[in-house]
């Protein structure tokens, strides 16, 4: 049997710039890009990587991708999960976890990647 791709014109947003702003908002790919428990890097305006998840509820997260322990561009290649109901991913070069809510490193208090507000939005939304 074969299943047919999910196919949607929904595009992912990033918060960019000022909160307050409507025009804050920038597109960065597909909603059907990401995969359910599977991470994906995109690039920002201002040269930073951001990671993208999306969980198997269809919940959207969205960190720095730079791990701050290792310096590389990994955490979209990160394992997914949960700790005590918070999802998490976990970088796959030193296996520290970050909250995909606050980007709270779960091993070190210390250390922590910033967050992005995100949004599936329609093109009409988008102005894509």
């Amino acid at each position: 049997m074969t299943l047919a791709p999910e196919t949607t014109d929904l595009k992912i947003q990033l918060r960019w710039g000022g909160h307050e702003d409507p025009e804050s908002w920038f597109t960065v790919c597909d909603l059907d890009v990401l995969l359910p428990g599977r991470g994906v890097a995109a690039l920002l305006p201002d040269g930073r990587q951001v990671a993208l998840f999306r969980d198997r509820g269809g919940a959207l997260y969205a960190i720095d991708n730079r791990d701050p322990f290792s310096g590389a561009a990994v955490l979209s290649r990160g394992l997914t999960g949960t700790h005590q109901g918070r999802p998490y991913v976990a970088s796959p070069l030193l296996k520290q976890r970050f909250d995909l809510l606050s980007g709270q490193c779960l091993d070190d208090e210390t250390v922590r990647v910033t967050t992005y507000e995100v949004r599936a939005a329609s093109p009409s939304l988008s102005g894509v």
